[in-house]
């Protein structure tokens, strides 16, 4: 199935919106959860991910966020992202691990992909994402 229905699927699935975000240039679909129940929610049991999507989390402000992947069945990586887009700190977690991953420093959003993408497309801390709803100017 090619990522734009998967994508739709998800999304009326889930009901979550979706959106197109840039990444240091690299374009990724991302599913919004932008309400406390989709971030609750976030990626907890599903079998996969396709290898060029994500979820995007969208918070109100900007603080220390922490994520866990209990019920969670796929290896992601997390980037944690401030209020400009630029990103704060990258990680990767494990399935069903309840081990809380830090942002370290506060961030606004969260954006979750398969484990080693950020790698496998150069991007790292202190890069720009854009697309980001509420975005300040950097």
């Amino acid at each position: 199935m090619n990522l734009v229905w998967w994508l739709l699927a998800c999304g009326s699935a889930s009901g979550l919106p979706l959106s197109t975000l840039q990444i240091d240039g690299q374009p990724l679909p991302v599913e919004v959860a932008d309400t406390d129940a989709a971030r609750s929610l976030g990626l907890m049991n599903r079998d996969a991910l396709p290898a060029d999507a994500g979820m995007l989390f969208v918070y109100d402000n900007d603080r220390i966020r922490e994520f866990w992947m209990k019920d969670t069945r796929i290896p992601l990586s997390i980037a944690f992202v401030d209020n400009t887009g630029k990103i704060v700190k990258i990680a990767d977690m494990q399935p069903f691990d309840t081990t809380h991953t830090s942002s370290v420093f506060p961030a606004r959003y969260a954006i979750e992909v398969n484990q080693g993408w950020f790698g496998a497309h150069g991007v790292d801390k202190g890069d720009r994402v854009s697309g980001l709803p509420g975005q300040s100017p950097p």
